[in-house]
């Protein structure tokens, strides 16, 4: 039988883990905008450093349970086709 108190708790656990997964997202959504601006003004360098360091972010979150494994992989790859986009222009 679920009381107020373990409600209250459960509640309480849902919006501290509801900030920390938004707060990861976030993160992500951050570095790919970084990483896309890299792609758009063609520098692979800057992109190739904004891929690693977005990789390993979307890597923790999936790590994390924030994101399916597979949902994770799909991001990576299509973020590495935007990468290898820039060798064939």
């Amino acid at each position: 039988m679920v009381t107020k108190d373990t409600a209250a708790k459960r509640n309480r656990q849902n919006i501290k883990r509801n900030l920390r997964n938004r707060m990861a997202k976030s993160a992500v959504h951050t570095a790919k905008r970084k990483f896309a601006a890299a792609v758009k003004a063609k520098d692979k360098e800057r992109a190739r450093s904004e891929f690693i360091s977005l990789s390993k972010l979307i890597d923790t979150a999936a790590g994390k349970k924030i994101y399916h494994k597979n949902t994770a992989a799909r991001k990576k790859s299509r973020l590495h086709k935007m990468l290898n986009s820039i060798d064939a222009q």
